[in-house]
């Protein structure tokens, strides 16, 4: 995107990768359906950013969901709005919508070069790709994250900024490790659909996965931030489970009845999936009381551990600190230096709001890069390294 926006006011672009080909964490959430934004109303979409917000919110503005929906649709990626209010390329995938890109940048004379690895910076502030040295008038690092390495974002990008401020890099939108019972770990892949969970004072309604070490999926993640939190700040945390909401106690209590029957016939017959029913053994075999079927099924308890590993998670919490950059996103430091996107310091829940401040803020770069180089006149960017 800061491509985009600095080729359309005519600067020579060059976009350097190190791997073999670009956009490999888009086409990941391409497997999801590519949700790039949000429908809800602006003033609660900037509310998702939590701390970050009046960081993030003059980028985001700028460049609102509208206008990425624009964006996209002048692509030929023409989207629309899912019944959770999550904004889809009416593909449900990414390539479609990167084939276009990468043609709209070729045609704009951006530059790609793959395999070229960012190595710091040389004499005189030079930029370092593959050992050789490249002084452009102004450079954005989008570096991304620590999630998913193998698709480019290893998180190794701290150390070449010595001297900057950078929050720890830890694991966002992801799932929890539990200790299940051997029987319950063979329960993993199964789902857990129509549930809340609760923890402190949140609870939310959405579902889940159960996996061999723990539990994952959407009303996971929407928790995710708050539990890790927890879990940093005194151990191993409790989320509550209430796997009949849609039903209040008492009428939960005359379905699963009071027969002779066994516990998992009762559950099946109150509406209960497999998941779900396993969920229930196993509190009862870890001492849970038997007494209240009902309250249980309303609240069962599970303990969680710790976070997945950052290599798991959706995306990464942390970055570079915000006191490190002007309000055009350029580093203090490093006069000229621009960052956006994943590596700085904000995190989100999922629902498209990651997706919206990568986007709001490589253009926000950009724009502060052209606002640098108009100051500097008659500027000429070096040679580009060979391919």
């Amino acid at each position: 995107m800061a491509a985009e926006v600095l080729a359309e006011a005519g600067a020579a672009v060059t976009v350097f990768d190190h791997l073999a080909s670009p956009a490999r964490k888009l086409l990941m959430a391409g497997r999801g359906g590519l949700n790039l934004t949000h429908s809800e109303p602006l003033e609660a979409l900037l509310a998702r950013y939590g701390s970050a917000r009046a960081a993030l919110e003059p980028a985001i503005r700028a460049f609102p969901p509208d206008a990425l929906r624009a964006w996209a649709d002048g692509l030929g990626a023409e989207t629309f709005i899912g019944s959770s209010g999550r904004v889809f390329p009416r593909a449900l995938k990414a390539s479609p919508l990167l084939r276009a890109w990468l043609a709209r940048l070729a045609a704009l004379g951006v530059h790609l070069r793959s395999r070229h690895r960012w190595q710091g910076f040389g004499a005189d502030s030079a930029l370092l790709l593959n050992g050789a040295a490249l002084r452009p008038a102004a450079i954005v690092l989008a570096l991304g994250g620590a999630s998913w390495p193998r698709l480019g974002s290893d998180g190794a990008w701290p150390a070449l900024l010595p001297g900057c401020a950078v929050a720890p890099l830890r694991p966002a939108n992801m799932g929890f490790i539990v200790n299940w019972s051997a029987p319950m770990a063979r329960q993993a892949g199964q789902p857990l659909k129509r549930i809340a969970a609760r923890f402190g004072a949140a609870s939310l309604r959405g579902e889940a996965m159960l996996t061999a070490t723990g539990i994952e999926g959407g009303v996971i993640y929407a928790l995710s931030a708050a539990l890790r939190e927890a879990i940093a700040a005194g151990g191993p945390q409790t989320l509550w489970l209430d796997l009949r909401p849609d039903l209040d106690a008492a009428a939960l209590a005359q379905r699963l009845g009071a027969s002779a029957a066994s516990v998992s016939t009762r559950l099946r017959k109150a509406g209960l999936g497999p998941a779900a029913v396993a969920l229930v053994q196993e509190a009862l075999h870890a001492g849970a009381a038997r007494g209240d079927l009902a309250a249980l099924v309303k609240a069962v308890p599970v303990t969680l551990q710790a976070p997945q590993p950052l290599a798991r998670a959706i995306s990464s919490a942390g970055g570079l600190a915000w006191s490190e950059l002007t309000p055009a996103f350029m580093l203090r430091r490093h006069p000229g230096v621009f960052a956006c996107g994943e590596m700085l310091d904000w995190e989100a829940p999922t629902g498209g709001y990651l997706l919206q401040a990568c986007f709001a803020t490589g253009a926000a770069a950009a724009r502060g890069a052209l606002a640098w180089l108009a100051a500097r006149p008659g500027t000429d960017a070096a040679a580009l390294p060979p391919e």
